[in-house]
């Protein structure tokens, strides 16, 4: 079975709370990522993190950079896009918390978002159906957003991701089981 991964990077995965954190340093240490930077992280093709730009999925780079409200985005993305079209993560992103380049509508920072998701991601090995929206109140219960409905709003949005990620581990799963079948054939 492959590593596990940190969600939406190709970087393995490490049990220490708000992965976010992880990548604050660097962008701080650079003043933003290089484009190549986010793609040495993400794994993803330099044309598909442009066309996400292009399309206002995600902000704009300030001066050719990514800092941390984008890479969050990115990562997102990312974790979701093998198992939901980009139309719908836009979607849903855009129901989170408005438009990619405008904070002012934005009922939880891409950070927290991304956290949250990796946070409920790490809860268990075995999510299922039924215990995704238990762990996803688990998850966010410190959270108070600007307005009442936006707990709801953020929770429903988080479970929506957390079983997109998780079919995509199933999908991985089934076709890594597959290919040793095949291996093992006489």
């Amino acid at each position: 079975m492959q590593e596990p991964r940190v969600p939406g990077t190709v970087m393995p995965y490490s049990e220490t709370g708000g992965m976010f954190a992880m990548f604050r340093p660097l962008i701080q240490a650079t003043d933003g990522l290089s484009l190549g930077q986010v793609c040495a992280i993400t794994g993803l093709e330099p044309s598909t993190v442009q066309n996400w730009v292009k399309r206002g999925f995600v902000a704009h780079p300030v001066r050719k950079k990514y800092h941390e409200r984008q890479l969050a985005r990115i990562l997102l993305i990312s974790a979701l896009r093998e198992s939901m079209q980009i139309d719908r993560i836009g979607e849903l992103m855009r129901l989170v918390n408005g438009s990619a380049d405008d904070t002012g509508d934005d009922i939880v920072s891409e950070e927290q978002l991304y956290d949250y998701l990796c946070e409920a991601i790490g809860q268990t090995d075995a999510l299922t159906l039924k215990n995704i929206p238990q762990t996803v109140q688990t998850v966010t219960a410190d959270y108070t957003g600007p307005t009442p409905e936006s707990a709801q709003r953020l929770r429903l949005a988080l479970c929506a991701m957390v079983s997109a990620y998780t079919a995509t581990q199933y999908k991985q799963a089934a076709e890594q089981w597959m290919e040793q079948m095949k291996e093992e054939q006489p």
